[in-house]
């Protein structure tokens, strides 16, 4: 029993006198947290182990109780030895890991995730074991007027620089914003149908029409699909951030284009038409194509009429630019109406005739009266 004591002694002492050199890695047990220093047991060593404030991180910190507290385990580096402590670097070992994993990561175009640590002059300041920052033109896919709405968020970062040697990491979340946006972009233009109806957010106008989001990829509504009306610029239908309703009408993936159209999510203006018109009536409406045969006449906005080159005069033409001219203003009579064919059939003639017929249903006498006048008017011009 005596002999297993000394051996066990024996040990003790062997393990009290071991020494450390610097560059060697420990791990380290918080006993007590200062200000400015953290103070850590370190197994097999009789001496405390002192990390200085400034070895505990990348970042710059106020308070060592800000990244540590007593009872965490560390790994740790030593950069100092001294006759009764050993001095370490936190911060030094997570780089030393950091490194090997972030060139792991770049080699392989991963991804990496990290807490805003601090905004600085022109970027972002982030703790991935190293310090790395973020150009403020790599902050975002968007313009960014302040950054300090970043801090204190976790975000994705793409490497875009690594440099151990001068310590140096470069970090975008740009580029993971748009390479994350394209591989929507792909997966909504996989699933896309023609005719298929959806809803989008207006993003922006231009003079041609409206692009809306319609779920991570833009379509362009030409502003001739925008109404059945006339538009003169998309502002007249639509604003940025309006939700609306669009169907596809084309899709090209390969170019990555869109076609939609908001005029064929509406009731068109065939819709429901025997209740805006009644067959005989009479209304106003502007020449818009002339043909061979006759004359197009919209009376209601998207609606047009064929005035037969029959129905155009009383009189014998030959073709209906010899008494008609595109965006003149006339009136027409309804013949009939059919809206499931969308035909509209038109007369101006029967109106001619109608004035006819008023002027010969006037009174003989009337018709007598006028011209006696006109008889009497001229005697007494010749007495004069």
């Amino acid at each position: 029993m005596v002999e297993t004591n000394e051996n066990t002694n024996q040990e003790l002492n062997e393990v009290e006198v071991q020494s450390f050199e610097v560059g060697d890695f420990v791990t380290g047990q918080v006993t007590k947290v200062d200000e400015k220093q953290v103070i850590v047991q370190i197994p097999n060593s009789k001496m405390d182990g002192i990390v200085p404030i400034s070895e505990l991180s990348p970042l710059h910190i106020e308070k060592a109780e800000d990244v540590v507290s007593v009872g965490e385990e560390l790994n740790l580096l030593v950069i100092k030895v001294e006759e009764d402590a050993i001095i370490l670097s936190k911060r030094r070992a997570d780089a030393e890991k950091a490194w090997e994993e972030l060139a792991e990561k770049f080699k392989n175009n991963e991804y990496i995730e990290a807490e805003i640590g601090d905004v600085v002059k022109g970027g972002l300041v982030v703790n991935v074991g190293v310090r790395g920052f973020v150009p403020a033109s790599l902050a975002d896919d968007r313009y960014v007027e302040d950054l300090n709405e970043f801090k204190g968020k976790t975000l994705q970062f793409k490497i875009v620089e690594l440099d151990k040697e001068k310590n140096r990491l470069i970090l975008s979340h740009k580029d993971v914003k748009l390479e994350q946006k394209e591989q929507k972009k792909k997966e909504v233009l996989s699933k896309l149908q023609v005719g298929e109806v959806l809803k989008g957010t207006v993003q922006r106008l231009t003079d041609f029409g409206a692009f809306v989001d319609i779920g991570g990829v833009d379509g362009l509504v030409h502003i001739s699909q925008l109404s059945f009306e006339h538009v003169s610029h998309p502002s007249e239908v639509v604003n940025v951030g309006d939700e609306v309703d669009v169907k596809i009408l084309a899709v090209d993936a390969e170019k990555e284009r869109i076609s939609l159209s908001i005029k064929e999510t509406l009731p068109g203006p065939w819709h429901n038409l025997s209740e805006k018109l009644a067959v005989d009536s009479v209304v106003e409406g502007t020449v818009k194509r002339l043909v061979s045969f006759g004359a197009f006449v919209e009376v209601l906005p998207g609606v047009e009429g064929l005035v037969h080159i029959s129905q155009i005069s009383n009189k014998h033409i030959g073709t209906p630019h010899e008494v008609l001219e595109v965006g003149q203003t006339v009136n027409v009579k309804v013949l009939s109406i059919d809206e499931e064919e969308q035909r509209l059939s038109l007369s101006m003639k029967e109106l001619e005739e109608k004035v006819e017929e008023e002027k010969i249903e006037l009174p003989e006498e009337n018709r007598g009266f006028q011209l006696g006048d006109m008889i009497g008017d001229q005697l007494k011009k010749l007495n004069l």
